[in-house]
């Protein structure tokens, strides 16, 4: 059933808000999750994740999360995706959550242009585009991505994206896009400044240590990180974050290089604080021309000394201020290293405080806020004149 038309017949300034997501809420705690889990403490959420395969049943798999919050994942049967077509079988279990959780007036969210294939038929309130990424130029990106994401644009309201370059690119695409680049719970983050018990996971690898949490993907450069650690064997790298989309076997090993797996949010923390260093190894490519890494203003907050390569939104603002050390080859790294290690930390937390205090995921969650329900409450007016 197509819900979408008869939400057109009762409006209200009231909404639920329906975020259709290529990312798993419980994989890598980032972007989605501060947002979405903020816009949670005011009304319900449903994040609508990519099916998983399975043998049993096609069915919705729908659990609570956080305040208002629930995670919704289609299960479809392997029967199902070889005897009928995917994205039909994905609108219907749409629908059947529209239907089971009573949703009548709502925002959708896309985090996925992909998701276009099976909501076009929806007709919601305002439509947001959170563009968080060039998806396109990920590894395995499907061919038809681009297609979608410029049906996405003719359909959105707002479009939001994910830092001032990516903004840079898609400004002239729609006449309502607003750069919001990776934002901070700086508190949280914080607490790394007086941590003191080790995480058993480190107390045996020696110092220096230089550390880098996230996912390991095709965005980070394996080689520049092998060739530092050649250059430096005395220094010990520790990669926290789960390995995606490239193989385990392709991944520099060497004595100094320690592979802890994935933390959660949570324990970022407890890992940072024992850090001598935090780095940010990233590939300069074609998936890398466009991000925001959060992680900046996170170790940042922690306290810690970072090193970078020249990433566009990390250089600007981060290295035009000096807060960040940047390196484009091995040697610049190991020399922007050593100059990490001799810092001045009592005056530069000064400064890095003095910048953080105008960013926040709450300011942020505030600004994308109110900008939604702008447009909502015009849809309102204009429905009951």
């Amino acid at each position: 059933m197509e819900k979408g038309i008869e939400n057109t017949v009762s409006l209200s300034e009231e909404f639920d808000l329906i975020c259709l997501s290529h990312l798993r809420w419980d994989f890598v705690y980032q972007r989605p999750q501060h947002l979405l889990s903020r816009f949670a403490k005011n009304r319900r959420v449903f994040f609508f994740e990519e099916p998983i395969f399975i043998d049993g049943d096609t069915h919705l798999e729908i659990s609570l999360r956080e305040n208002n919050l629930s995670v919704v994942v289609p299960h479809i049967s392997h029967a199902d995706r070889d005897n009928k077509n995917v994205v039909d079988v994905q609108r219907e279990l749409l629908d059947d959550l529209f239907n089971s959780q009573e949703i009548n007036n709502f925002v959708l969210w896309f985090y996925t242009p992909m998701a276009i294939n099976f909501a076009a038929h929806l007709e919601p309130q305002a439509t947001v585009f959170d563009c968080m990424d060039e998806l396109s130029a990920f590894k395995f990106a499907p061919p038809e991505l681009i297609e979608n994401e410029r049906r996405l644009f003719k359909k959105a309201d707002l479009v939001f994206t994910g830092g001032q370059s990516l903004y840079e690119a898609k400004k002239h695409q729609h006449e309502q896009v607003f750069a919001f680049p990776s934002s901070i719970d700086a508190e949280h983050f914080k607490q790394a400044r007086t941590i003191t018990e080790e995480r058993a996971e480190q107390k045996s690898i020696p110092r220096p240590r230089f550390g880098y949490y996230g996912v390991i993907d095709e965005r980070i450069d394996i080689r520049l990180l092998a060739e530092i650690a050649d250059l430096r064997p005395d220094w010990q790298f520790v990669m926290v974050g789960p390995v995606v989309k490239i193989s385990d076997e392709d991944l520099p090993r060497r004595e100094n290089i320690h592979y802890l797996g994935g933390k959660s949010y949570q324990d970022l923390p407890a890992f940072l604080a024992d850090w001598d260093v935090a780095i940010m190894p990233f590939a300069i490519n074609e998936s890398t021309r466009f991000i925001s890494p959060t992680k900046t203003p996170e170790y940042l907050a922690a306290g810690k000394p970072v090193v970078s390569t020249p990433i566009r939104d990390v250089v600007r603002p981060y290295g035009e201020m000096n807060l960040v050390h940047i390196a484009s080859t091995a040697g610049e790294f190991v020399a922007a290293g050593e100059k990490a290690l001799h810092e001045n930390g009592a005056e530069r937390l000064l400064e890095i405080d003095e910048f953080l205090v105008h960013i926040s995921w709450d300011k942020t969650w505030q600004q994308m806020s109110a900008l939604i329900d702008e447009i909502v409450r015009k849809q309102f007016r204009s429905s009951a004149a």
